[in-house]
């Protein structure tokens, strides 16, 4: 159960770190206005909070495996919202940060 929970609080985190830097960036760069950067600052602090949430009490481990996460979330982002086609080095990368995140998150340690 925890594992589970953690991964749902990573993907959680991930949408909402990855789309508010998306609504910034449709507001700034798609001139799509104030709305939509605000609703992406609102989005990135959520990200804060919701890690926060983890399981594990390290700081540093919960970052250090969520940026395997972004990784793989971003370019998938980019597929769904923006028709962004991967490449097989861009999905042999993202496996390899999910394989990162994997064993920095979830291998046994002693206690």
């Amino acid at each position: 159960m925890t594992v589970l929970r953690s991964i749902v609080l990573f993907a959680l985190a991930a949408l909402a770190e990855i789309g508010g830097a998306w609504l910034i960036w449709q507001g700034v760069r798609e001139h799509r206005g104030w709305v939509w950067i605000g609703a992406g600052v609102i989005a990135l602090g959520a990200y804060g909070f919701v890690a926060t949430l983890q399981p594990d009490a390290n700081f540093g481990r919960i970052l250090a495996a969520y940026g395997g996460i972004f990784v793989a979330g971003s370019l998938a982002w980019g597929m769904v919202l923006d028709g962004f086609r991967p490449d097989r080095w861009d999905i042999t990368g993202a496996s390899i940060c999910l394989i990162g995140v994997a064993i920095i998150m979830y291998a046994p340690r002693a206690a």
